[in-house]
């Protein structure tokens, strides 16, 4: 699935209907879908779902900065970005927050990506 992905509509998590080469579509898409769930490429996904069991502990967020890049190393390996970084915060208890900064191939940076992570 090179190139061109299921748009999704970040408020409702649902798909819209249409394609898109969006970089920023990419980066929710492999975050919010289970790695192996999506019907057309199993490789697809993050782990990130895995840690909503998991004890509100420092590792965690080696962890979740781990899933994060794997699910987003496809990007660059497609040449879709030049690099892709993944930063964890803690602005609330039992909540992660992912930072994650794409540049594009043009050297171009994308606005920040929020990404929430549920932990006990």
């Amino acid at each position: 699935m090179r190139g061109m992905d299921a748009l999704i509509n970040p408020n409702t998590g649902g798909y819209t209907g249409t394609r898109t080469v969006s970089l920023e579509n990419a980066v929710y898409f492999r975050l919010q879908t289970p790695l192996g769930s999506y019907w057309r490429d199993p490789t697809i996904g993050s782990l990130l779902y895995t840690l909503a069991r998991s004890k509100d502990l420092p590792r965690v967020d080696l962890l979740a900065v781990q899933y994060a890049r794997q699910a987003l190393q496809p990007l660059v390996d497609d040449a879709r970005a030049k690099s892709v970084t993944v930063m964890s915060s803690r602005p609330q208890t039992g909540w992660l927050l992912l930072t994650i900064n794409v540049i594009d191939m043009t050297g171009g940076e994308l606005p920040p990506f929020k990404h929430w992570v549920k932990v006990l």
